[in-house]
């Protein structure tokens, strides 16, 4: 019998090689009770180019409250987003990491692609 984690990351297996196979840089999201982590990284899957989380101090400056909240995981949405394009990335995948698409996930997508990303 598989627990949570173990579950998450066998949904987060599917999702990882279908990219692979696209061969696009992909945004990868990961969430904890207390952060919001996203990152992107390069089409061969060997580089992490840009992060943005919760757990910068420019963010924790920003954040009302905790950093485990939507209004949190929107401003990292905005970030990473906006380093993307300063580094000419326009178009990513979208890497949910086996977590549902709901919540904090749904809202850092929301705002990164409102912030001008393409996935």
């Amino acid at each position: 019998m598989l627990n949570k984690k173990q579950a998450r990351l066998r949904r987060a297996k599917a999702t990882r090689s279908h990219i692979a196979r696209m061969h696009v840089t992909r945004l990868a999201v990961h969430r904890s009770n207390a952060h919001i982590y996203a990152s992107i990284i390069s089409d061969d899957g060997t580089r992490v180019l840009m992060t943005a989380s919760t757990a910068e101090a420019e963010v924790r400056q920003q954040l009302q409250g905790s950093g485990g909240n939507v209004g949190a995981a929107q401003i990292v949405g905005r970030r990473i987003a906006e380093k993307a394009r300063a580094a000419g990335i326009e178009q990513v995948a979208f890497d949910r990491s086996g977590f549902q698409y709901h919540g904090r996930v749904k809202a850092l997508a929301e705002a990164a692609r409102e912030a001008g990303l393409k996935f």
